[in-house]
């Protein structure tokens, strides 16, 4: 390991963040890879059931969230079409054991998540929805959890091919639109990432960049996996990164793959703080234990995250409604607050949502896109909505009714004068000669707003504005 990214490493080593020991800290909990197949399912096996997790068990128990990546699908080994040994199939009577330990949800965006195809994916879920535990993979993101009275976005995102090829891109519009209905409905905004290069314990440039990428659209905490080394957290642009937390539960054999790193954060008074907790796995063991400092810790406080101010409209906060404790990844509640009135909103299949003024001297709209299936042909995409925001709830001004072509996103863009338009993303088909096989043709146009629905302008200045916004996947 290099010498700089060692000191980095052992200052971050055994950190337990301070103020999470308060009563009114909330604590929240991120691992590394975890795999129950292998030579982990047969130690589990050899000590009867014991838990991997029984030497950790008070300390994720004692946390308020706790999240893993979860690298295998839950099903049988002899489906696999690969050598078994490169194919991570979990028995369902393990997935119990992580709820047990502490978890709160894993994340599924890997490149071992689609080892048994779309059926193995499928029974992933289910078996963690059957222990209690939330499955969030790129279908599921943005989940966001409460947790103390305090909304969080968690999104998963794999940037490493598997044996199914489903792969997400960075830059791209596809995740940066879950990034803008993360940062307008959430407190703070976790972004869990597979990448990097394997065994590799330093970071390389295209983590770099997309890291800064990410920390760009909304990110304020990052959390990487895959290398299955530690590799040293950093501070981007004021957001924690950790690039690589290393192995949790493993039976890979290098010494520096028995090395992991939890990390370890609190959100007290606005503000998250993160840390690290250093664990370590014997010789010929999958089992960890958190691991003594071996040099005086300190914590990532250098690079707090405020929280976010929340989304705003007519005196009224805007944020989705969940329960203490529960994870929603679909059929959002929106929920509008003030000091003197709150409402609450039917379940909608939300894909953004943010404020903008769409006429001059008029108060500002809620623009939301939705996803539902057209009456007239029965695709499913996203759907426009423009809401007036009263003290009563939402009234809906426009109802998802089709643009010039079909669409793929949208966002609001403002003149100079504070004026916002509509500055949509389509593909590049028509609905006269539709052709969903040619998905990387795509076009964008501007509307504006006239009060009852949207008519397209031709403007250079907010044309060139609106094709930069998708260009590189802002």
């Amino acid at each position: 390991m290099r010498r700089a990214a060692l000191a980095l490493l052992l200052m971050l080593s055994g950190v337990a963040v301070a103020d999470a020991a308060e009563s009114e800290a909330a604590r929240l909990l991120f691992t590394g890879d975890i795999m129950l197949a292998r030579q982990v399912a047969r130690e589990i096996d050899a000590r009867h059931g014991l838990s991997p997790w029984h030497g950790l068990r008070d300390t994720f128990r004692g946390a308020d969230l706790v999240v893993g990546n979860f690298e295998g699908t839950v099903g049988p080994a002899d489906a696999c079409d690969a050598p078994k040994e490169l194919c991570f199939a979990v028995e369902p009577k393990l997935v119990p054991l992580l709820k047990d330990a502490g978890f709160t949800a894993l994340g599924l965006a890997n490149n071992h998540a689609g080892d048994l195809g779309a059926a193995g994916r499928k029974a992933t879920r289910a078996a963690l929805q059957a222990a209690g535990l939330g499955g969030i993979g790129a279908a599921e993101s943005p989940a966001f959890v409460k947790v103390r009275g305090r909304t969080l976005a968690l999104i998963s995102v794999n940037l490493v091919p598997g044996r199914d090829d489903l792969v997400d891109r960075i830059p791209s519009w596809q995740v940066a639109r879950k990034l803008r209905l993360a940062r307008a409905l959430a407190d703070w905004v976790i972004v869990s990432v597979h990448w990097g290069k394997e065994l590799a314990d330093w970071v390389v440039p295209e983590q770099e960049a997309a890291a800064k990428w990410l920390v760009a659209q909304g990110a304020d905490l990052i959390i990487g996996a895959h290398p299955h080394v530690v590799q040293p957290p950093a501070c981007v642009d004021g957001k924690p990164v950790f690039y690589s937390l290393g192995n949790h539960v493993f039976d890979q054999k290098y010494p520096l793959t028995k090395r992991g790193l939890i990390a370890d954060c609190a959100i007290k008074d606005d503000r998250l703080v993160c840390g690290g907790l250093q664990t370590r796995t014997p010789e010929g063991s999958a089992y960890p234990a958190l691991a003594a400092p071996e040099q005086p810790p300190v914590s990532l406080a250098q690079c707090p995250v405020n929280a976010r101010a929340p989304l705003s409209v007519a005196g009224l906060a805007i944020s989705p409604w969940i329960r203490d404790g529960e994870i929603v990844s679909d059929g959002f509640v929106l929920e509008g607050r003030s000091e003197v009135r709150r409402w609450r909103t039917p379940p909608r299949a939300l894909l953004s949502a943010e404020a903008g003024r769409l006429m001059a001297g008029e108060p500002p709209l809620l623009f939301t896109l939705e996803r539902h299936a057209s009456p007239i042909d029965g695709e499913d995409g996203p759907r426009p909505y423009v809401y007036e925001v009263t003290p009563h709830g939402l009234v809906a001004k426009w109802r998802g009714s089709a643009l010039a072509w079909p669409l793929l996103d949208a966002v609001l863009i403002a003149d100079d004068a504070g004026q916002s338009y509509l500055c949509a993303l389509h593909r590049g088909d028509s609905f006269i000669m539709l052709d969903t096989a040619k998905p990387s043709s795509t076009r964008t146009q501007v509307y504006a707003w006239n009060g009852f629905g949207f008519t397209g302008v031709s403007d250079g200045a907010l044309d060139a504005r609106c094709a930069g916004r998708f260009a590189q996947g802002d």
